[in-house]
Formats: C-alpha cells, structure tokens, sequence
C-alpha cells in the first residue's frame, strides 16, 4: 500500500461537522463536561464511534499541559515480581483515567538514561522506576524535571523525589542473624561479579554486617556471573561449591532464581540440604515455593510495592494535595519464611 492508497485520520472538525455541533462542543463531549446536555454528549459519542475517530491526546496536552501518562521503567520483562509489580501499578493508575507508558533497562545504567530522557520528552506526569544506581546524567534529568519522581524497591539514604520499598541490607542481615541461630557458622553468600550498583549489593553488605557482629568471618564470598543472576549461574556454582570453601555449611543467595540452581546441583551431586548444607534465598519467588526442599527465603510482596506506588502518584498529581502533605517514603512488609531448605544444626 503506497501512502496515497492509506486511509486518512477521522479529525474532530468531521466529527463536529457530521454531528452538526462546533469542535469545541465535541472536545466537552469527549471529556465529559457539564456545559453539554446529556443528549448532545450521547449524539457525539455515537458518531465518534461510527466514525472511529481516536482523539489527538497530544494536542490536548499543550491546552492542558497534561499528558495523560506515567512512566514506569523495569530491568526486567521476564522476571515474575516486576510483572505482578507493574499489573498492580498500572490497575490502579488506570483507575485515575491515566495511561502507565512502559520501558525497560535490562538491568542497564545507560540504558535507564536514555529511557529517563526519551520519556522525559514526552513530558510524563509522574515518573517511577526501580532503584538500582543511577547515572549522575540521570539523576540530573530527574532531579530537573519537575514532575514527581518515585524510586522503587529500596528506601535510598539520599532519595530523588519519593521512594516506596525496603532496606534490603537491612532484609539481608535480619536473614543471616536467623541461620546462624539456626547454627550455621560457615556460611557463604552468593551474588553477581558486578553487582556495586544494584541493590544486590545492598544484601551483599547487610550479610557481612550481620557475620561480623556475630563474631564469624564473611568472606566466604562467591561472586559469579552478571545482574541478574540466573538458575544456571546458581547450578554451576552448586557442582563447585566446595571448590570455593571446602567447609561451606550454608549458603545464602541473592535472590531465590541461583538458590534454586545451586539447589538442583547439590542434590545431583548427592549432597543433602539441609542436612549437608543449607541453601536460603531472597524474594519468595515461585520457584522457592515449589522446590524440593522448598527453599527459606525473604518475603516481599511485589504487588504491595505497586499499589503503593500508584496511590503515592495519584495523591501527588491531586489539586487538593500539596508536596508538603505528603511523607517522602513509604515503607512496604518485609517477612522471612524459614523453609526446608535450612534447619537446624546438631553440631
């Protein structure tokens, strides 16, 4: 089809035309505005939708200088806690008559910046994105945007705008003080080779903190593989586990997707978890639930971190609201769930 055979855009002046009604009256029409009779809004919506004329949204934003959208970023599209997240978010921005526009990282700094500038452009009327580390260019943008920013999944010391999350050093070292009282003493912690800027690197330091203030060493480190670690990283440091520490007793991953894979391992190579070894995790996901074992892992509910986010974005775009009312961060539960992966030790 060449571009004169393509069929062109219904406008509001046709629809006002064959409606017999001004542009004006159609753009009431469509917003729902008192000033049209009920019968006038129900003749227009009628030819609208016989005409199937889509409104130009970003015309409408330059008079209102509302663009009808959140942006949302994620490093994620496959990962199950950024999926129920965002179905959360977006179920509850929807019921505002806002529009969530989506992007993804891919768990990539650089990334996040072209994303932040490219919707910043588009002129969103809130932002809110995972916090991983930002760009110092990002965090620019977002600190100029003038719009309300909200930072996910961590509770930042030195937050942009909002933040609705967690500490997860905190959620780390709360998980390593419940095995070592189960009696692990050896414990190694696992998580990716570059993981300074993510917030893995925030449960990398909560597990040293906790080792050290109870006297036993941390350095029983295994960095492995790149953000974010998958069940294959995990399985391929679990058929070498005690190539890295021969006295490994227990051994703490990063999220529950390698805590599976070094699970499958042990039990291939005939090590018994927990008896032999302890495996615990973080995140409660699925996978966790179901194994055999099931694995011991932290508990956060994604779909909490996305309701309170977009409540958080409708108070802060409401008239009534102003920036003073409203607390910077907002905490969301964190619980621990000591499966059968862990137990206690005899010796």
């Amino acid at each position: 089809m060449n571009r004169k055979d393509k069929p062109s855009l219904v406008t509001m002046e046709e629809v006002a035309k064959a409606a017999g009604v001004s542009r004006m009256t159609v753009s009431r029409a469509l917003r729902k505005d008192g000033a049209v009779s009920a019968s006038t809004r129900e003749r227009v919506l009628k030819i609208v939708n016989k005409m199937n004329y889509v409104p130009d949204q970003m015309a409408g934003s330059l008079s209102t200088k509302k663009s009808g959208f959140v942006a949302t970023l994620i490093p994620s599209l496959n990962n199950v806690h950024y999926a129920k997240m965002l179905q959360a978010l977006t179920e509850s921005i929807e019921t505002t008559g806002l529009q969530v526009l989506l992007g993804h990282t891919d768990y990539s700094m650089s990334r996040e910046e072209e994303l932040v500038e490219s919707m910043l452009k588009r002129r969103p009327e809130a932002i809110a994105l995972p916090y991983d580390g930002h760009t110092a260019r990002t965090i620019k943008l977002l600190k100029q945007a003038q719009i309300p920013v909200v930072e996910l999944w961590e509770l930042p010391p030195k937050p942009i705008g909002y933040t609705v999350g967690f500490s997860n050093e905190q959620a780390s070292y709360e998980m390593t003080e419940r095995l070592i009282k189960l009696g692990y003493r050896h414990i190694a912690f696992l998580c990716e080779t570059n993981d300074e800027w993510t917030r893995g690197s925030a449960r990398r330091l909560g597990f040293t903190r906790a080792m050290e203030d109870a006297g036993l060493s941390a350095h029983r480190m295994i960095r492995y593989g790149n953000p974010p670690m998958s069940i294959k990283d995990g399985y391929d440091v679990g058929k070498n586990l005690h190539q890295y520490f021969p006295d490994i007793d227990c051994i703490f991953c990063v999220s529950d997707s390698p805590a599976f894979g070094v699970l499958t391992a042990l039990r291939e190579k005939g090590i018994q978890v927990p008896t032999d070894v302890g495996v615990a995790g973080f995140g409660n996901f699925e996978v966790s639930r179901y194994s055999i074992p099931s694995i011991s892992t932290v508990k956060v509910d994604p779909a909490e971190v996305g309701r309170v986010a977009a409540e958080l974005v409708v108070r802060l775009l409401s008239d009534e609201q102003t920036d003073k009312a409203i607390a910077k961060k907002y905490p969301v539960s964190v619980t621990f769930s000591m499966r059968d992966s862990t137990g206690a030790r005899s010796d």
